[in-house]
């Protein structure tokens, strides 16, 4: 599992959040590793971008991802962070979330395999459903015990949008990439942008302990086209 967190200027926080997350994962005998994929430019904050940032840069040594905010802790000791054979696995769902609840929330804490998270075209179809409560995505053709609705494969899934720089909707974006829903007026898909178009650099790399609890801080700098997204610019 590499565990990546989007991050900047949080530190309170993500020194309860690593060893925290580390003895958690460690109880469940899953192996992983941290990644807090820092943001050090001058530009908005790009949740997304910085999640793409930590798939490409997790190596070849995990199969699966989650995605995760630094904010967010799993206090119930039954929740699942294995790996999700069924498909994309959202944890914090909104009936759990403290503060989303709209149904297609798939923001805070969501995991999937890195071959689904880099997906670019594919034939098949995966099925949205509900399972003990959690939302899950699966191929069609396999069975499942709980279906609530259906719908198409991310044919074009592609990592996620690196459109968005400030706070908000990349995550519904993912959702209708995973979905492919009806598009409405006001929120459109970004057809092109995601692991094709992501560019970033690299500043250092530092391996740190946090009581005991060892992860990876990778300072990146981000790069914004300002002729196609202006709003990256802090104001």
């Amino acid at each position: 599992l590499a565990l990546v967190v989007p991050f900047r200027e949080r530190f309170e926080e993500l020194l309860v959040f690593v060893p925290f997350m580390h003895k958690f994962l460690n109880k469940k005998k899953i192996r992983h590793k941290i990644l807090i994929i820092n943001q050090v430019d001058h530009y908005r904050f790009n949740r997304a971008t910085l999640i793409n940032v930590g798939y490409m840069e997790s190596g070849n040594d995990t199969d699966y991802l989650a995605m995760h905010d630094v904010d967010l802790l799993p206090l119930n000791a039954a929740l699942d962070y294995g790996f999700p054979e069924e498909g994309p696995f959202h944890v914090a769902s909104p009936e759990l979330h403290p503060l989303y609840h709209y149904k297609t929330y798939v923001g805070g804490i969501l995991l999937l395999t890195k071959k689904h998270y880099h997906m670019v075209r594919s034939s098949r179809t995966l099925v949205f459903f509900v399972f003990k409560g959690k939302q899950r995505f699966r191929e069609a053709g396999r069975s499942t015990q709980t279906r609530s609705e259906t719908a198409n494969l991310c044919v074009q899934c592609n990592g996620m949008s690196n459109r968005f720089w400030g706070w908000g909707r990349e995550d519904d974006e993912f959702y209708r990439r995973l979905r492919k829903a009806e598009l409405q007026e006001q929120f459109k898909v970004d057809p092109d942008g995601g692991l094709t178009n992501l560019l970033y650099q690299v500043e250092s790399r530092q391996e740190l302990t946090i009581s005991s609890a060892p992860c990876t801080i990778i300072n990146v700098k981000l790069d914004c086209d300002q002729s196609q997204t202006p709003w990256c610019l802090l104001s």
